[in-house]
């Protein structure tokens, strides 16, 4: 009788402490991209982006460092190029 008296201490839920599944988005997060995608979309797309480029190189830099995946796999065997084409104002 004892025994079923008993109270069970820090006992959680099946699931709990595992978090969201990973790489998973915020929803804010998913929110705000989708956002930035559309506010792009009205400026010009493409065109705005290379526009940018030529008139706000380093800002363009940084985005694109932003948007280039994080991590490469390099044990895929094959070569990594990369090409980075600077044009001055004549060209």
């Amino acid at each position: 009788m004892a025994e079923a008296t008993k109270l069970v201490k820090n006992r959680k839920p099946p699931r709990a402490g595992m978090g969201r599944p990973k790489g998973s988005l915020n929803k804010t997060t998913v929110a705000i991209k989708e956002a930035v995608l559309a506010a792009l979309d009205q400026a010009g797309g493409v065109d705005y982006l290379v526009q940018q480029s030529e008139e706000n190189p380093t800002a363009f830099l940084t985005l694109v460092g932003k948007v280039l995946p994080l991590q490469v796999d390099a044990n895929h065997g094959g070569k990594i190029v990369a090409e980075v084409v600077f044009r001055g104002m004549n060209d």
